[in-house]
């Protein structure tokens, strides 16, 4: 499939009426994108016109590119623990550098067409890690909620709060009002009007009253970060090396992660609300240069913003122009507003942060996941821990492995392996006798066990293989694996086959496989089991198998072949069997 953007195939029958419709929403969006992009670069510990940057480049960039109609990219809440801890080690250049590594991953994820594989990541990973996320946003947003006097704050989880605990004191009680005042509107301002974001609103209003009354001890940016400076830097290149490349080999691979989730996600929801589909392998790649080019600009990752995206949608957005215009908009804003930036109280971004961190939470879902399996309550506490109190890196790697071993391990019960051999057959198959391919139909001659595989044969149903194998008491002269409901194989199937081969090979019997499918058949020719085993041995039903022990039996011992059937001729061409009934 071509990677296409969306707005090449969009702008075809483009209609005046839907421009309007564009550019209306992607202002309001603009506008809405103003304020989290200077609180979510503040909180990650860089300056606050570098999420401008961001919200304009990649924004832009993601809407020209991407595989959405809606989708509008920017910095997002997702990034802020990680780019923080970046931030703290490696400093600026080694965000640019993990940020633009972290493109070349979705690139390369997207030109492979692994957008659909995305989307498998276990849904307790998912939520674990975003809670932790929205806990951490909160807990680096008390300090200015609360216009606390501190030096540094820790950075990690426990050492936080105890700080913050120590420093109850000094706690502004203008700085307190006017967090609560913004707050307050943040969350109450929906219900007066939709047209004009909330958090826009709390933005103007309060830095006026601010402003206007002078109010003691409440800092704004300009206070921390001095004046915000209007318009787009040059683009500067970072110093690299190559020591700097593999220590951030992990944190851009957890920003690559991050970003391809959360802008699929976006874009799924998105889909849902306007009854279209997204091109998931173009998007990844549009994120991919949006995070490469917007670092080169001063920007931080980028990725889909799923409340901005639901806010175009509302406002009328269908196509990606309303992106460009958002992105537009915020360049606009920048260039002869953007010095009036650093009048804005950091209260007031904490407020908008701490209503940011409360919907990210997702504590229904959280809650409702408690009910789930108990082994989806592990991986999602133990995401949710490691993601608070140790590294939002080592929370995802140890997430993602818990839930493969998980899925190991119920696939591995999915799987069954039994003897089904007549005096072990089941009663009910003798009884109805409505299944025709049923071991009990049939005689199976003296010295023959038949064993079956249902499900498919890999790594997890290996071991229930061995043990049910080894756990006959008597050996058999002839044994038959039917493998009529085993879809695929993989090596470590192959491998307990060819391990099977070589045993009975070495006490005397013969092991003869029977309904093999095209998949398992593929692969064990491709791993040199069908030559091991000899042509004659891969049967295409269990009637051919019981014939050829059979035969097998009735030979002399001393005829019998040394390696379990490979010196003798085939019973018919191969090409016949393979394509014989899979009974």
């Amino acid at each position: 499939m071509v990677l296409i953007p969306k707005l090449v195939t969009t702008l075809k029958g483009y209609t005046r009426p839907q421009l309007l419709a564009d550019v209306s929403a992607g202002v309001i969006v603009g506008i809405v994108a103003l304020p989290l992009a200077i609180a979510f670069a503040i909180a990650s510990g860089v300056p606050p016109e570098r999420g401008l940057y961001t919200a304009i480049v990649a924004g832009f960039l993601i809407s020209a590119l991407g595989g959405s109609r809606v989708q509008i990219g920017g910095p997002t809440g997702a990034f802020v623990v990680i780019v923080y801890g970046i931030v703290q080690q490696y400093g600026l250049d080694g965000l640019t550098v993990a940020t633009m590594m972290a493109g070349v991953i979705l690139i390369i994820l997207g030109v492979a067409k692994l957008g659909a594989a995305i989307k498998f990541i276990p849904f307790p990973v998912v939520t674990g890690f975003t809670s932790g996320i929205a806990l951490i946003i909160f807990s680096s947003e008390v300090k200015d909620f609360l216009g606390l006097r501190m030096g540094v704050i820790p950075a990690p989880f426990i050492d936080k709060w105890q700080a913050y605990a120590q420093s109850a004191g000094t706690a502004n009680p203008w700085t307190v009002a006017t967090a609560l005042l913004s707050l307050l509107i943040v969350v109450m301002w929906p219900r007066i009007s939709r047209r004009v974001p909330s958090p826009f609103v709390a933005l103007v209003v309060v830095t006026a009253l601010v402003q206007y009354f002078h109010l003691p001890g409440v800092e704004t940016i300009g206070d921390r970060f001095g004046p915000i400076h209007a318009g787009l830097p040059s683009p500067t290149l970072p110093h690299v090396s190559f020591h700097t490349i593999t220590a951030l080999a992990a944190p851009a691979f957890t920003i690559a992660l991050l970003a391809a989730i959360e802008s699929l996600l976006s874009a799924v929801v998105s889909d849902g609300m306007i009854g279209s589909r997204h091109r998931s392998n173009m998007e990844l790649v549009a994120q991919g240069v949006a995070n490469i080019v917007a670092p080169v600009f001063g920007g931080i990752p980028a990725t889909g913003a799923i409340a901005r995206t639901a806010t175009n949608v509302k406002h009328g957005g269908r196509t990606p122009v309303a992106g460009i215009v958002h992105a537009t908009t915020l360049l606009l804003i920048t260039l002869f507003f953007g010095r009036w930036a650093a009048l804005i109280p950091m209260a007031v971004l904490a407020a908008i942060l701490v209503v940011v961190s409360y919907h990210m939470s997702e504590w229904r879902s959280f809650r409702s996941e408690l009910r789930a399996p108990k082994s989806d309550v592990a991986v999602l506490l133990v995401t949710f821990c490691l993601t608070v109190l140790v590294d939002l890196t080592v929370a995802v790697e140890v997430g993602m492995v818990l839930a493969a071993f998980l899925f190991m391990k119920r696939m591995s019960e999915v799987t069954n392996v039994s003897q089904v051999t007549r005096e072990f057959a089941d009663e009910s198959d003798e009884e109805e006798g409505h299944d025709p391919n049923a071991i009990a139909t049939r005689a199976v001659p003296p010295g023959v066990e038949v064993y079956e595989i249902d499900g498919p044969f890999f790594f997890g149903a290996a071991e229930s293989f061995k043990q049910a194998v080894s756990s006959v008491a008597r050996r058999p002269k002839v044994l038959i694996v039917r493998m009529r409901k085993v879809p695929v194989i993989d090596s470590t199937g192959i491998h307990a086959l060819r391990e099977l081969t070589r045993r009975s090979r070495s006490e005397g019997a013969l092991l003869i496989l029977s309904g093999v499918h095209s998949q398992p058949v593929v692969a064990l020719t491709n791993a040199g089991l069908f030559d091991e085993l000899g042509e004659a041995n891969v049967c295409g039903n269990i009637d051919a198998a019981l014939n050829r022990a059979r035969e097998y039996l009735g030979m002399p011992t001393e005829e019998r072949p040394v390696l379990a059937g490979a010196a003798v001729a085939p019973e018919m061409p191969h090409g016949e069997r393979r394509s014989g009934p899979r009974a």
